[in-house]
This record gives C-alpha cells, sequence and structure tokens, in this order.
C-alpha cells in the first residue's frame, strides 16, 4: 500500500514537477507581459505607417501641382463674362512646359529665392486666345489671370476703346482661334457677337480716358510685342489691370493655361452655380 501510494505520489509528485517544467503558465504569463509592452509598439508601428502614406500622399500631390495640374480661384471680374467671380478652375502646367520652382516660399514670405531650374519641354507655346495664369510682375506673391491677345512680334493698339492686333479688331469669337474675332460687342451685352467676348462697361469706358486708346501719349504708336513676352488682357477690358498698365508679360511667369471650372460659387446668392461645372474655358 505504502508503494501504491509513493508510486501514487511519486506520480503525483512527478506531474507536480513537470507542471513547472511544462511552463505552460509560466510561458503564458511571460507572452502576456510581453504582449502588454507590444501595443505601444504596434502603436507606433500604426503610426509610422500612416506617416509615410500621409508624407507619399504629399510628395505626389506636390508633384502633380507642380508639374501637372494647379487649382485656382477667381476672386474679381476682370475676366466677366468670361469667368465669374467664385469660379474654380484647374490649370495645365504641362502645356507651356512645367518646371520646378525658382524659390521657396511660405505664404508671402520667400525663404530661398534664385534657385535653378530644371524645365520640361513644352507642348506648344502660348498663342493668341489662351486664357493664362502667371505671376504679377509687379508682386509674384499674386496670381492673375488673363487672355492672351498677342504674342511676340504681334502689334497692339486701342483705338476708341477697340482692341487691334497687327491691324485687326480682336474683340469676339476667342474660342476660334482662325475665326473672324472683328465682331463689337454693343453695349448691351454684346448678344450681338459670337462667344466668348469682351465685356463692354459703358460707365467704366466713360469714367476712364485710359480705356479709349493705348498706347498713351507719349509711348511708341503702335506697340510691338518683345521677344519673350506676350501681351495680356482682361476680356472685362474697362475694368482690368493688364498689360496695358504694367507691359507684356515675361513667358517665365507663366504657370499654365486654364482648362476647365470644377467649381463655381455665387457668393450673392449663396448657392452653387450647377450649370457652370465642368464647362471648358475658351
Amino acid at each position: 500500500m505504502s508503494r501504491k501510494n509513493d508510486g501514487k505520489n511519486g506520480r503525483n509528485g512527478k506531474n507536480r514537477e513537470d507542471a513547472p517544467r511544462d511552463g505552460a503558465g509560466e510561458v503564458t504569463s511571460g507572452a502576456t507581459a510581453k504582449g502588454r509592452a507590444n501595443p505601444p509598439r504596434r502603436k507606433q508601428n500604426v503610426f509610422v505607417e500612416y506617416a509615410k502614406a500621409i508624407g507619399t500622399a504629399l510628395v505626389i500631390a506636390l508633384i502633380l501641382r507642380q508639374f501637372l495640374f494647379q487649382a485656382f480661384r477667381i476672386p474679381t471680374g476682370s475676366m466677366l463674362e468670361t469667368l465669374q467671380i467664385g469660379d474654380f478652375l484647374f490649370v495645365n502646367k504641362f502645356l507651356y512646359g512645367a518646371k520646378t520652382p525658382d524659390r521657396i516660399r511660405i505664404g508671402k514670405l520667400t525663404l530661398i529665392d534664385d534657385l535653378p531650374v530644371l524645365k520640361l519641354p513644352a507642348i506648344r507655346p502660348p498663342r493668341q486666345g489662351d486664357i493664362i495664369v502667371f505671376e504679377y510682375p509687379r508682386d509674384r506673391n499674386l496670381d492673375y489671370i488673363k487672355r492672351c491677345v498677342a504674342v511676340a512680334g504681334d502689334t497692339v493698339e486701342v483705338r476708341d476703346g477697340v482692341l487691334y492686333v497687327n491691324g485687326e479688331i480682336y474683340e469676339s469669337n476667342f474660342g476660334d482661334r482662325d475665326g473672324d474675332h472683328s465682331c463689337i460687342p454693343d453695349w448691351n451685352g454684346g448678344a450681338n457677337c459670337p462667344e466668348p467676348h469682351t465685356k463692354r462697361d459703358q460707365a467704366a469706358y466713360l469714367r476712364n480716358p485710359r480705356n479709349h486708346k493705348w498706347p498713351w501719349d507719349g509711348m511708341t504708336r503702335p506697340y510691338v510685342v518683345p521677344e519673350g513676352h506676350i501681351f495680356m488682357m482682361g476680356d472685362n477690358r474697362y475694368n482690368s489691370l493688364d498689360s496695358r498698365y504694367w507691359g507684356a508679360l515675361d513667358v517665365n511667369l507663366i504657370k499654365g493655361k486654364a482648362m476647365f471650372l470644377y467649381w463655381s460659387w455665387d457668393k450673392d446668392r449663396h448657392l452653387p452655380r450647377l450649370s457652370r461645372i465642368g464647362d471648358i474655358i475658351r
């Protein structure tokens, strides 16, 4: 009996000895301890993955913005009726040859200037009729949008408020590059001419004598657009600060060609202009 008990006890003892050696409790406990230590690492790994994803998205967005497309908003009426205040549009950056930035700035603060510039080949140069976004020559922190009415070598003259390029009227039908642009819009909205056309604001015309003719007194007439430049004017001719005031635009200040509207907001009615969304800009 004693031996049986001893054997039983031995077996029980062996079981008791094997239990710690089995290590199930301690290993599980140790894994739990490590498991409790792991969550911060997992959180850290998740944070790193999110940071990488966001960083990659930002880099891709910056590349697209610099070399392909960039969004802009129309804040003023200098391009009425073609572009409305509150229009949001995309600009094609690669058509004229995208380039790396020549400066680094935050807002209106320039941190680094005169960086070496790498310019990609252009598909074509700017031409008459293109609506172009560019850096304002007198303050490069501002972006302007106007229509190119003349390129290098063209003559430009305004007589009685009517624009002449190379001796021919250029007032309407801007969407047809090789079409007839000689129709002069009337003072009642220009329904007599094919769109897009200039907006003729009679009150602004009468208010500002500078709208009557150009070049102004003391300037060479007619004006010849210099090499490496284009002449920019707003479609709302009598309410536009354009090349008549600050000269022909250096093509190096061009950002891109306006493509289409992706949104339009009427701030007076506090409603979107749904009918304009998706419109191709001509």
